[in-house]
């Protein structure tokens, strides 16, 4: 079993979870069961699943639940791109956010690259 809490991605994932929660707060109070909600169930499942593939004993096991920490990356990118250009937050606190996001999506992907070859 692995230590989920020493690797980076979780480390980089839990600072983007508390940087969103932070932003969400300042959606509008008709988003609350709209974006707020989605972003932050998007940026719960990152480390979330990070975590949990950490517990995996297989290799393979492991990857899949990166591979689905990445997916859900890319769909809070994608909320995020959606709440700048609705004007809903502050743009340079959601670019910063999201420039985090895409530094810890090739940081997994990396990761996600080693166990393929690892297992190839």
């Amino acid at each position: 079993m692995r230590n989920y809490k020493k690797f980076d991605i979780w480390q980089e994932s839990m600072i983007i979870a508390k940087d969103v929660y932070e932003l969400s707060s300042q959606l509008p109070i008709e988003e609350k069961y709209g974006l707020k909600s989605q972003i932050c169930r998007a940026v719960i499942s990152i480390p979330s699943n990070i975590a949990e593939g950490c517990s995996k004993s297989s290799e393979k096991e492991f990857k899949h639940f990166l591979e689905i920490a990445i997916g859900s990356s890319f769909e809070l990118e994608t909320q995020l791109i959606l709440i700048k250009e609705l004007g809903f937050a502050q743009e340079k606190s959601i670019e910063i956010i999201i420039e985090k996001i895409i530094k810890n999506q090739k940081m997994i992907n990396s990761l996600i690259g080693k166990l393929k070859k690892a297992n190839s």
